[in-house]
């Protein structure tokens, strides 16, 4: 399936601050919520593979080691989603205070 147009549920949600740790580079951001994990990640100097950045691609799929996700993307299934272990950090979020990925 391809899609052309990110879900329209996304913009109602609640935007709130949280943290991500970046395992491998052994850095820990702060996401406000005006901010997405990429941009936080990026504005970090860590590289992340993107494309769309609005959920449609899953060019910046990214491995989740902890924390609960706000799944925001249009490209993973329902059983993805209820695995979490992975997400796109370009629009999904952390539904809780703290995420740790695999960066």
């Amino acid at each position: 399936m391809e899609r052309f147009a990110p879900k329209k549920d996304v913009t109602t949600r609640l935007q709130t601050t949280f943290e991500v740790e970046l395992a491998q580079s052994g850095k820990t951001l702060k996401v406000s919520e005006d901010m997405s994990i990429l941009e936080a990640v990026g504005n970090a100097g860590v590289s992340v593979m993107t494309s769309c950045e609005e959920g449609i691609c899953g060019t910046c799929e990214t491995t989740v080691l902890s924390g609960e996700i706000d799944h925001r993307d249009s490209v993973l299934n329902d059983q993805e989603r209820a695995a979490g272990s992975t997400m796109m950090i370009c629009v999904s979020r952390a539904n809780g205070d703290r995420l740790v990925l695999d960066l």
